[in-house]
């Protein structure tokens, strides 16, 4: 089985002086603005990096549900923060580390629920695709 999810992005101006805008297929997002400010600058919008990190965190939080389901933790709550750092790399920047912090919370055994999440950051689909180094800093609430 194959699911394939959509996002579309606009652009119309130079990297400084332009502005963009960014939609997804449910709807969620649509016509969301972003540009240089919002990037650079702390301006109001979004970016790619901060749609990384929300992505990210809400991957591996679906995949450490489920591995904790499997080791048998019950009252399962999940917590996760993603920073996704953007790095200046010779003429042009990179993402070279994204750093999850989560918090664990449910009825189980903890040894178990950290390798659940050692799992979850090596295993989850989002992980899989970013070519960066990815930390975490687990703790069980």
């Amino acid at each position: 089985m194959m699911i394939t999810k959509t996002g579309t992005a606009k652009w119309q101006g130079g990297i400084k002086d332009g502005r963009g805008e960014v939609s997804t297929e449910s709807g969620v997002m649509s016509s969301v603005p972003y540009g240089f400010n919002t990037r650079f600058e702390g301006g109001k919008g979004t970016n790619p990096e901060e749609l990384i990190g929300a992505a990210h965190a809400a991957c591996f939080s679906m995949a450490l549900s489920k591995l904790l389901g499997e080791a048998g933790v019950t009252n399962i709550a999940i917590d996760t923060h993603s920073d996704v750092s953007l790095d200046k790399e010779g003429d042009g920047f990179a993402i070279k580390t994204i750093k999850l912090t989560t918090r664990i919370s449910g009825q189980g055994d903890e040894a178990k629920m950290l390798e659940a999440a050692e799992k979850a950051k090596a295993g989850c689909p989002v992980s899989k695709v970013l070519n960066a180094e990815i930390t975490m800093d687990a703790k069980i609430a």
